[in-house]
């Protein structure tokens, strides 16, 4: 005979009608969060495991990611970084063409067009683009991101982040700030002038500040912020405050004119979101590195362009896997409502895809005052992530779960197998060119492109056996 000293544990799996039954009877069930992998989509699961080279190719790939120093050393002209010239332009997420281009990315490549001088007003930029006279391309074709509409053109001073672990580089332009900005579509006079100083005062003295102090350290400022309630793309103010306490002092001291550097150090002050075009580079300088290892699954592009969304898988090279971009539910600011909101777009969500944003939201409670929601809500979206990503970051931590690090590495396969897709947070950006930022809010990725990224693993896998990686998640 059995004795049991306590009440029996019973755990149930699938359907919610077992664990139904159990409560009404006054008992309490662990139910265990389970769904039949995608229809359609077991054999080309079974086609990656078999991969002999799957499992060491993917760590691989989440260690280099985690492995990468991210470092702040320079501002400087986007045609000297990325190599643009006159009429060629970078935008967020896969490519599209002028044709194609959502309402914010129409308003934001205008703006830049007269902000660049190829064009006097919206209509008089529209008629050249749809001539054809100028070039599109998206920002991770050049080792960029932008957000939003992602627009950069040759003039736009960017940050140059810098990996300290073998000197690989990253790019993104300087944040306007919200509402009213050429990143979220607008191209008001207010928009271009804004540009022209961020061009001619803001990012020379950033750059002088950064050669006088050396490099700023990105990853221990992003590990510090989520300590402090931030989730590094939503939630900025943590770090930007920690941030305009690290070259404050050098950029006192670089000689420049004082109502320039009271106009920088209230600009930076006053933009709490200062610090996402920093933490945007330097997940794409953690991605980038696993990148374009044969047989990985780890995802290292995830963007939209608010035509479509998009995803890049490391085994797959420079593919992109994309779908209809889908709507964001979230809150609106004061006169705006679902009907003036484009869908989804940006390209921070290099963010989610290192381990950061959505994945994070349990070290930022506060964020659901911005983006809707519970502060369960938050709490839970990082949990689930855990069951379709590689690991945990060593660097950042959520102190409300014990100083667990963060979940990092979104593996196609995982995400496939569970049902579960990437939690994101995000900006909701008008539908018309010109209006700028409405809102923010939550969105969930389509997850057809997870399953077309792992029927094209498939494709190329080399099934003789498998190897078994330490420290990685044997499939579920």
């Amino acid at each position: 005979m059995i004795q049991l000293d306590d009440s029996p544990a019973m755990v149930t799996v699938g359907a919610s009608l077992f664990a139904d039954a159990l409560t009404a009877q006054v008992a309490t069930p662990l139910q265990v969060q389970w769904a039949p992998p995608v229809a359609g989509s077991e054999v080309d699961l079974a086609a990656v495991a078999a991969d002999m080279r799957t499992h060491a190719a993917t760590a691989e790939s989440v260690r280099r990611l985690i492995a990468t120093s991210p470092r702040w050393v320079d501002v400087v002209p986007a045609r000297e970084a990325l190599g643009l010239g006159s009429g060629e332009f970078l935008h967020a997420g896969p490519p599209v063409d002028w044709a194609n281009a959502s309402g914010p990315v129409r308003g934001a490549l205008a703006g830049a067009m007269i902000y660049e001088g190829l064009a006097q007003n919206f209509e008089d930029a529209e008629r050249i683009a749809a001539q054809g006279a100028i070039s599109l391309a998206p920002c991770h074709s050049r080792s960029a991101v932008g957000p939003m509409a992602g627009v950069v053109s040759a003039s736009m001073p960017v940050s140059v982040l810098e990996d300290g672990e073998d000197g690989r580089r990253a790019y993104c332009t300087l944040n306007e700030g919200l509402g009213k900005v050429l990143r979220y579509g607008a191209y008001a006079p207010e928009v271009i002038d804004r540009l022209r100083w961020l061009e001619r005062v803001l990012g020379p003295l950033l750059s002088q500040t950064l050669r006088r102090r050396g490099p700023v350290d990105v990853r221990s400022l992003i590990a510090q912020a989520l300590q402090m309630g931030d989730e590094c793309h939503n939630r900025n103010r943590a770090a930007t405050s920690l941030l305009l306490r690290e070259i404050t002092p050098d950029l006192l001291e670089t000689g420049a004119r004082s109502e320039d550097i009271v106009a920088a150090f209230r600009f930076i002050n006053g933009n709490d979101h200062f610090f996402l075009n920093l933490s945007m580079p330097a997940g794409k300088l953690g991605a980038d590195a696993g990148r374009d290892i044969p047989g990985s699954t780890m995802v290292v592009a995830m963007a939209r362009n608010g035509t479509e969304f998009g995803i890049q898988v490391s085994g797959t090279g420079d593919q992109w896997f994309t779908a209809p971009a889908p709507s964001v539910k979230g809150l609106y600011f004061p006169g705006f409502g679902p009907e003036d909101a484009g869908l989804d777009i940006g390209d921070s969500t290099i963010t989610e895809t290192t381990g950061i944003g959505g994945f994070a939201m349990a070290a930022a409670p506060a964020i659901v005052l911005f983006v809707g929601g519970e502060v369960s809500d938050a709490l839970d979206n990082t949990l689930r992530m855990y069951e379709i990503t590689l690991t945990e970051h060593p660097s950042y931590k959520v102190p409300i779960l014990g100083f667990r690090g963060t979940p990092t590495g979104i593996d196609a396969t995982l995400v496939v197998r569970s049902g579960v897709l990437p939690s994101v947070n995000t900006g909701i950006a008008g539908r018309e060119p010109g209006v700028g930022q409405v809102g923010a809010g939550l969105v969930v990725p389509p997850m057809s492109v997870f399953v077309d990224a792992v029927r094209a693993l498939a494709r190329r896998a080399e099934p003789r056996g498998a190897l078994t990686a330490p420290g990685m998640k044997e499939p579920s």
